[in-house]
């Protein structure tokens, strides 16, 4: 293949399968963010899109030695198929690519680098995959500006410009929202290249990783990581994701209708890729050596309360990867050696695409949470939502969802583990891959008497409308969902049918094998629903629990505690307006209090016998709560919203998070009634 050279002049080089390609020459250009604020139409005035991404800077100078070749025109449909024919029958997957001169989608990085190799053989060049700074080299074509257009983009380049929840029933606008991707219909660029902005994103060579502030050489990017870069844009997604400077991109095993790709022509760079050789705190000197259960500084068989930790230690003012603004739906695991990681999204807006998950670790002995960095984010992707759990063997998993772009509608489904503590994790593993509805997990993970791994998902974008349960009986390798394909069950009392009621459930299994369910929305004769299934999530039958709705902001956990009892957290009300709910105190008198409570079962979930406040029972004094806001603890308010996470450490202390504040206790201070007014707080408080 070295004997192909690239040629000197402006000549469009035509290949046996009709690909046209058009030559760039050798060049120096500036290479990430803009160099004046973004005007209002693309940043929408928000502080983490006025100056760009993140992940653009610092701008750097980038010069390219080596000319290469590359396709006038995204990989079309006709073009792909000559290599891979059985593609023809996912043509017009919902909706899109038809025709044979529409971009191919639904081609991963391995089917798009596999298409260039097969092209190389077939006729003896260097067809490959173009480098990211290729990628933007060519796409500038000289310019300077946010598009080879200038600062704006023409309305022939504008396809279904929005945040996209397609193909979400509930939310989307259904098939108005399915464009054309026919090539070439858009302005060439200077150097003569097509939809170089928009129309679909395009595969390119590099691993993703942050930029370098130093001039570079042809770089290649980086030696591995979790992500392949794309570029370019696509349709349906805002203006401000088709800039020549936005970076974006994909687990390479991903495939879906935003990403297609183009072909360069020209031997590899011989650059060595570079190392990422900082290590997030969360992975730094984690300690292998498993703990025991003993514990020096309080007595188990005494009640036990730790004064709240705020975990989420974010700076004020971060916008990006790390966001002071919003910091939602947590998920924590106890660690084999001790530590607590917890994990959570932060973004700007819940549906934006800068959604991205952050992590922390406590370590054992210590007080203090580490401050937050990056955990998990597919570039430009909305990462939502998380999971993790430890299984008895001391293996952690971690479930994301992962969109096509903006939104919790299109979701795919990753899982990794570690068998380090969560020092270091496997390669993402597409469990489900298929970005559609009933893929975002929800914190509510474990080993049912079967062996098989039970985890629930959110079954519906909305706020009612049920929670899907995926079970895997070979350790996490593969997954069903039983309630896949199934009718919308009606939830009401004595009803039955293929889902659990209520949104964002947790589940825990009982002694006979049955599961039970409780879950937020979808409420029953004014209570909490709860679901009940006799065939391990085959069928479900429903009923009102005797807990308070939860609503918007809320969430609740269940959890089989070592001990044997069952554990549920939850709410009084409306975390806006919390209603107020009767507890038993320790003088045997009820009152009112309201907040984030507990509850203890000892009958398998037929009674909840103990229900106290979870709070320090103190005067009163304001602790802050989701996103900064305050509230105020005491004898008869805690919390009054957050997403919950629960789980036990080895000492059989329960570790209860909500969205940004741990709480410690035992299970002799959940038996313990809350005190009366008149009474000295009973536990021992850190």
């Amino acid at each position: 293949m070295s004997g192909f050279k690239p040629a000197n002049s402006n000549e469009t080089f035509t290949n046996s399968i009709g690909m046209k390609f058009k030559p760039v020459s050798a060049g120096t250009y500036t290479r990430g963010g803009c160099h004046t604020p973004l005007p209002p139409e693309l940043s929408e005035d928000k502080p983490h899109l006025l100056n760009g991404d993140f992940d653009e800077h610092p701008a750097h100078q980038v010069t390219i030695t080596q000319p290469f070749y590359l396709g006038l025109y995204q990989v079309t449909n006709i073009e792909y198929e000559y290599f891979a024919p059985d593609h023809r029958s996912i043509r017009g997957k919902l909706g899109f690519s038809n025709d044979d001169d529409e971009a191919v989608v639904f081609v991963d990085w391995h089917q798009a680098t596999a298409f260039c190799r097969w092209l190389a053989e077939k006729e003896n060049i260097p067809y490959r995959l173009p480098t990211e700074a290729e990628w933007e080299y060519a796409c500038r074509a000289g310019s300077q500006t946010h598009y080879h257009t200038g600062n704006q983009l023409p309305d022939i380049s504008h396809k279904n410009v929005r945040e996209s929840w397609y193909p979400d029933p509930a939310r989307s606008d259904g098939d108005s929202e399915v464009v054309p991707l026919t090539v070439g219909q858009t302005l060439a660029n200077e150097w003569g290249f097509y939809d170089m902005h928009g129309n679909v994103e395009e595969w390119c060579s590099d691993w993703y990783g942050p930029y370098q502030e130093k001039a570079q050489t042809n770089p290649v990017g980086y030696a591995e990581g979790n992500y392949r870069v794309t570029r370019g844009g696509s349709h349906s997604t805002k203006l401000y994701y088709l800039r020549s400077a936005n970076r974006s991109g994909a687990v390479p095993e991903d495939q879906h209708w935003l990403i297609g790709f183009r072909v360069a022509i020209g031997e590899f760079p011989s650059t060595e890729p570079r190392v990422i050789s900082k290590l997030p705190l969360w992975a730094t000197a984690v300690k292998q050596e498993a703990v025991k259960g003993e514990r020096q500084d309080f007595d188990p068989e005494r009640p036990y309360f730790a004064s709240p930790k705020k975990y989420v230690q974010i700076p004020e003012g971060s916008i990006g990867p790390l966001f002071s603004n919003h910091n939602h739906v947590p998920a924590i695991v106890s660690c084999p050696n001790g530590d607590l990681l917890a994990i959570w999204y932060s973004c700007v807006s819940e549906r934006g695409r800068e959604l991205n998950v952050v992590g922390s670790r406590l370590r054992f002995g210590q007080q203090e949470w580490e401050p937050a960095e990056t955990f998990w984010g597919v570039p430009d992707r909305n990462n939502h939502a998380s999971a993790l759990w430890c299984d008895e063997v001391g293996k952690i998993y971690h479930f994301n969802g992962l969109s096509v772009a903006a939104t919790w509608g299109p979701l795919a489904m990753v899982m990794r583990t570690s068998e380090d503590n969560g020092a270091t994790w496997s390669r993402p593993k597409l469990v489900h891959p298929e970005h559609t509805l009933r893929h975002m997990p929800i914190e509510s993970v474990f080993r049912a008497q079967d062996e098989s791994i039970v985890l629930v998902c959110d079954a519906v974008t909305g706020g009612n409308g049920g929670t899907a349960l995926h079970i895997s009986r070979d350790n996490g390798q593969t997954w069903v969902d039983p309630g896949e394909g199934q009718l919308t069950p009606t939830f009401e009392t004595g009803q039955r049918g293929n889902w659990i009621a209520g949104i964002h459930a947790s589940v825990v299994q009982l002694t006979d094998d049955r599961l039970m369910a409780f879950g937020r929305g979808d409420t029953i004769e004014g209570k909490m629903p709860m679901s009940i299934s006799e065939d391990m999530g085959q069928t479900w039958s429903y009923q009102p629990s005797q807990f308070p709705v939860v609503s918007g902001g809320q969430r609740c956990v269940l959890l089989r505690l070592k001990e044997g009892p069952i554990f549920l957290a939850s709410f009084t009300g409306d975390r806006k307006d919390p209603a107020p709910m009767l507890i038993t105190d320790a003088s045997g008198q009820e009152r009112e209090v309201r907040g984030m409570f507990a509850a203890l079962s000892l009958d398998e979930g037929q009674t909840w016998p103990h229900i106290r406040l979870i709070s320090d029972d103190g005067s009163g004094r304001e602790i802050e709560t989701m996103d900064g806001r305050l509230f105020t603890m005491s004898l008869d308010s805690a919390e009054p919203g957050g997403y919950l996470s629960v789980c036990q450490s080895a000492d059989n202390l329960i570790h209860l998070i909500t969205s940004q504040q741990h709480y410690a206790f035992n299970l002799a201070w959940l038996t313990t009634p809350g005190p009366s007014r008149s009474e000295v707080h009973p536990c021992h408080s850190h």
